[in-house]
């Protein structure tokens, strides 16, 4: 049986690739972590065929799950275990196979127990969709 001084705890730095590393949707989706600092998370991806629509544009599920995915990085950089409890977004821009977008999740404040970040998509310089994100913090911190 494992000691509890054992155990090893991540770093902020560290958790978004252990959370990616056991992520297989995340995975799928072809997300690779590009920056990660405390609270702050910058992750990238490409438009695949099988992530079109009937209108040969991106599913909206597609640039919501990258969104979601760095905010849900850029929260536990905070070295507790957090989930989210509200989000959404505004899609601005249709998007298409081939496209290579990058999405970064900044926090704009932390009350106690929650936390409130955005997110913004680009594809190039331009902003094709923004997400916001409340996180619930709880007391449980990352480790192996």
């Amino acid at each position: 049986m494992e000691k509890e001084e054992d155990k090893k705890v991540f770093s902020a730095l560290e958790i978004p690739h252990y959370m990616l590393e056991n992520d297989a949707f995340s995975q799928w989706l072809g997300i690779e972590i590009v920056e990660v600092q405390e609270g702050y998370c910058k992750v990238q991806m490409q438009i695949r065929k099988e992530m079109l629509n009937s209108m040969k544009k991106a599913h909206g599920g597609i640039t919501y799950s990258l969104a979601d995915t760095a905010f849900g990085f850029a929260t536990n950089t905070m070295g507790k275990k957090a989930v989210s409890i509200e989000t959404s977004i505004n899609h601005i821009e249709a998007l298409e196979e081939g496209d290579v977008l990058v999405a970064t999740s900044q926090l704009k404040s932390m009350k106690n127990k929650l936390a409130f970040y955005t997110v913004e998509i680009h594809l190039e310089e331009k902003l094709v969709a923004l997400f916001k994100g409340v996180a619930y913090r709880t007391s449980a911190v990352w480790e192996d």
